[in-house]
């Protein structure tokens, strides 16, 4: 199939109710949002907003179980929200009902990143918004500049994973990257959840194809998401949206990644590109765990209770199963 038979930019403009402006900016339809929940008698879960970067507008939304015994430690997922790197907020409702029944089901700290969007901040600002997620774990961690109450009650933090839903998987390949760089210590990254991840590429797939007009991601939409995200004068041939095209990372430095979870639907037109990227990170010597389920469609657990429960199970079940090898090795 040509590009010429896609619909146009126009057209996928049109599809997510967004106008481009004459400064490069993006006037966005609004999405319902819900505040912080601080208050232990009307949630099984609370929530705080913690400023990150002021001068980015960039927090924290910290979700905890209600009534966790303080005796009790939990893991510490910092979590990136979906949306192509364009769209939503980790205040959208549905990731803030999704980051809740995280913290609740795993139980976990689940910090939710808000992070500066595309086109106003191209990539890399996201991934730099997620690294300072990274340092204000070390930062807690550490005790500097007054820790969160909830994190020093309950943040178990040799058990840090990075997660990130569509967009949200991509950032988290990448921040895991450069954390290899890094004097983390308190703290350790001890996995990576890439739920969905976002890649692409110049080439199509078949699954693309397959879903040219899909409901939720068609591939004028994907085609873009990726031109308004990436660094400008720049193609789907960049690293950002296809890390292997040109031969990837060293293989030194993906063997020394956590353990991750490359995890997707039949049902989504990126499949294809997540299997790629999951062989691409075996064949390279990564730890990849890769959890490919039957239907579902690109962001399936926003909207669908099953599919929900069983990414929570999964996330679950990961999080324990790094917890025991990790106490095996002791």
């Amino acid at each position: 199939m040509s590009d010429s038979s896609i619909p146009s930019m126009e057209e996928a403009y049109k599809f997510f109710n967004a106008v481009p402006n004459p400064d490069g900016s993006l006037t966005r339809r609004q999405v319902p949002t819900l505040p912080a929940n601080p208050d232990p008698d009307q949630s099984n879960t609370l929530s705080n907003d913690i400023p990150l970067n002021p001068a980015n507008n960039t927090f924290i939304r910290l979700f905890r179980p209600n009534n966790h015994p303080p005796t009790t430690k939990l893991p510490l997922i910092i979590y990136f929200h979906g949306g192509g790197f364009v769209f939503l907020s980790a205040t959208s409702s549905f990731f803030h009902e999704s980051c809740g029944q995280m913290a609740a089901h795993i139980p976990a700290l689940v910090a939710s990143l808000e992070y500066r969007l595309a086109p106003e901040h191209r990539l890399p600002a996201a991934y730099d918004d997620a690294m300072d997620a990274v340092a204000w774990a070390k930062t807690q961690a550490l005790g500097a500049d007054g820790t969160d109450p909830w994190i020093k009650e309950l943040a178990d933090f040799s058990r840090v994973f990075v997660m990130g839903s569509s967009a949200g998987g991509n950032m988290v390949y990448h921040v895991g990257l450069r954390a290899l760089d890094l004097d983390l210590q308190p703290i350790r990254i001890a996995g990576m959840i890439l739920n969905q991840p976002y890649f692409g590429g110049v080439r199509r797939t078949e699954s693309e194809l397959k879903y040219i007009n899909d409901h939720i991601i068609p591939l004028h939409a994907s085609d873009l998401l990726w031109s308004l995200a990436l660094p400008e004068g720049s193609d789907r041939g960049h690293e950002y949206c296809d890390p292997f095209l040109s031969g990837g990372p060293p293989e030194d430095r993906i063997r020394r990644l956590p353990r991750m979870v490359v995890r997707g639907y039949t049902g989504d037109p990126l499949v294809d590109k997540q299997r790629e990227f999951a062989k691409a990170m075996e064949a390279r010597g990564g730890h990849v765990i890769a959890q490919f389920i039957e239907g579902g469609h690109h962001g399936v657990e926003l909207f669908d209770p099953k599919f929900a429960q069983a990414l929570y199970d999964d996330i679950k079940d990961f999080v324990g199963s790094v917890s025991v090898d990790d106490q095996a090795k002791l």
